[in-house]
């Protein structure tokens, strides 16, 4: 555990893409089997353990530790697994024998629920602090160091011969500690590739209109930016499988779309609720999303449909390569036998004001914005910067007032970071929304320090905060939610701006609110 708890150590505490790169590469490089596959398993979201609960953990820690004194460094610290690997007892004698990175894989994988909690105190008293807050990040699967799997894999392709791009293509099928995997690496044979793979998607990056202006509109095409979620769908060789963009497989949460998937290739495209011609906000979907099984009646009340903007494959053969007008005409000219699966529209316009004038008038409050693609590209994964741009709506801004407080984790452990605000109804201040970004680390301190000197009452490791002070939030959308106080659900909130200028008297009311989603 020593060499994986160094390297979240390291992961966690460096900022740099380049500097984790080659963090992650060395340690791949240097950590033997089957120790390295695991961490690639746990880096990558592939691994799958017991989930180690919170209550469990602080009945062991309540056996060893006072319980008072657990309290209050939890409360300073803010992070459980933290607080638990610094505050353990340490046993000298216990610690005679190294625990490695497999050994507690295997652990947490085979050891029946009765047994857990003595074996999670066993290791626990076998480890260092670092190893322990290592073990437990594991056990929790609450890992936050910055790590994408894409940027793992562009990690495990350096110091080979192989790319990234390589990887990511036979990644769907291998598994962990993926002995096969690290051969390939090496200069071996290639590992097995799974049936209707998941492919690499090409995402887009965020343009503005002032870089928007010195390109020629007749070299790209645009359309919606959809309010669902990216998905592939791929039907070959007698499966069919419907991905996320990050290649977590869902279709038992969508059996309607596996339904119709009676093509033969891979489509790239957006995953909606229709009702009709209606697109319903991305609350309904997210009833569906996660689900197992899906109920007959949610079938019929919230029915999934797929517009789709590219092709990767058809009838056997690799359409990513050709450009993205080539691809959009064999997108047109493929046949879908469903109602359930569409053509994303391309949007009419001849110069960058008229495409701006069609952005500002979506036809349908659910959409996002659009998207500006250039013609001549083909479909390469990753996110490049020129080939495809999303332009997004301008986002809505509310002034909020600052209502509880809570500690944050990882690099933020120890501040308070995450925050609930309210807005006025009559006379009182009802919650409408969580955030937790779009502050910079002075406006951090800031908030911190407006914690501290602020809090009126305690709730565990909550904080309810004198109303004083007003934050300008902006998020992307509203939806109807009977699971909030407020009856609205906010999408992507953040704060935005301090605003010390405003007294909370003039903050926003919940009616104003109301007003953005009836509108």
């Amino acid at each position: 555990m020593k060499a994986f708890a160094r390297l979240l150590e390291r992961l966690a505490f460096t900022p740099a893409r380049n500097a984790k790169l080659t963090i992650l590469s060395h340690y791949f490089q240097t950590t033997p089997d089957p120790d390295r596959g695991y961490a690639l398993a746990v880096l990558t979201g592939t691994l799958d353990l017991r989930q180690v609960s919170p209550s469990l953990l602080k009945r062991l820690v309540s056996e060893r530790v006072d319980e008072q004194l657990f309290r209050l460094s939890y409360d300073f610290v803010g992070d459980l697994a933290e607080t638990i690997a610094l505050i353990w007892p340490t046993d000298a004698e216990a610690r005679a024998e190294e625990v490695s990175l497999s050994q507690a894989v295997t652990v947490l994988r085979e050891t029946g629920k009765l047994a857990l909690p003595g074996v999670i105190a066993d290791l626990l008293d076998r480890l260092t602090p670092p190893e322990r807050l290592a073990l437990l990040k594991l056990a929790t699967g609450n890992l936050r160091i910055g790590v994408s799997a894409r940027l793992t894999h562009t990690a495990l392709a350096m110091g080979t011969s192989r790319s990234s791009e390589e990887i990511e293509e036979i990644w769907h099928g291998q598994a962990a500690p993926f002995l096969p995997l690290f051969t390939w690496l090496a200069g071996g044979a290639s590992p097995a590739v799974a049936l209707a793979p998941f492919r690499p998607v090409m995402l887009a990056t965020p343009i503005t209109p002032e870089e928007l202006a010195p390109l020629d509109p007749a070299a790209h095409v645009a359309e919606w930016k959809w309010d669902g979620i990216r998905v592939q769908a791929v039907a070959e060789g007698g499966l069919r499988k419907l991905y996320t963009r990050a290649g977590e497989e869902i279709g038992t949460a969508f059996p309607d779309i596996i339904e119709a998937m009676t093509f033969e290739g891979a489509v790239d495209g957006e995953l909606l609720i229709r009702r009709g011609e209606e697109i319903a906000p991305f609350g309904d979907l997210q009833k569906r999303l996660g689900r197992k099984s899906i109920s007959r009646t949610m079938l019929q009340s919230h029915p999934a449909a797929l517009m789709l903007y590219d092709i990767l494959t058809w009838e056997g053969e690799d359409l990513r390569p050709l450009p993205l007008s080539a691809r959009r005409a064999r997108l047109e000219s493929a046949q879908f036998d469903s109602p359930r699966i569409g053509l994303s529209p391309l949007l009419p316009f001849e110069t960058w004001e008229e495409l701006t004038r069609i952005r500002a008038e979506p036809h349908s409050p659910v959409i996002e914005g659009v998207m500006i693609k250039r013609l001549d590209t083909p479909y390469i994964a990753g996110r490049p910067r020129g080939p495809w741009f999303k332009w997004k709506r301008d986002p809505m801004v509310i002034d909020a007032v600052l209502l509880y407080a809570q500690s944050g984790h990882g690099k933020r452990s120890g501040f308070y970071s995450d925050f609930t605000f309210g807005l006025w109804e009559g006379e009182e201040l009802i919650p409408v929304g969580k955030a937790y970004f779009g502050f910079t680390d002075e406006e951090l301190r800031e908030l911190d320090r407006f914690v501290r000197k602020n809090t009126v009452q305690r709730f565990g490791p909550v904080r309810q905060l004198a109303p004083n002070l007003v934050v300008e939030v902006a998020f992307e959308g509203l939806n109807v939610s009977q699971r909030h106080r407020s009856g609205i659900a906010m999408r992507f909130p953040r704060i935005s701006r301090i605003r010390t200028d405003k007294p909370a008297s003039e903050a926003d009311r919940l009616e104003t609110l109301k007003a953005m989603l009836r509108s």
